[in-house]
């Protein structure tokens, strides 16, 4: 792994996390209430993506910004 990627979209309130080419995901798994494993061709995960971060997190509005940390 040569780097971790971390996107928040505000707009959807989801954060995908990457640890390997997005460009690669072949098939996505939800594998509990909001969490969801994205996989390359041979099935191997690649990214995480996790839905309602503000309402997981307990925060009453949006993060305030898009975050890329590379």
């Amino acid at each position: 792994m040569d780097k971790v990627t971390v996107y928040y979209h505000k707009e959807m309130d989801t954060m995908d996390i990457w640890f390997g080419n997005p460009e690669d995901e072949a098939m996505a798994e939800e594998v509990g209430e909001g969490l969801i494993l994205k996989k390359d061709k041979d099935g191997k995960v690649i990214g995480i993506e996790k839905l309602y971060v503000t309402k997981t997190l307990g925060i009453k509005q949006p993060l305030p910004v898009e975050v890329v940390v590379a």
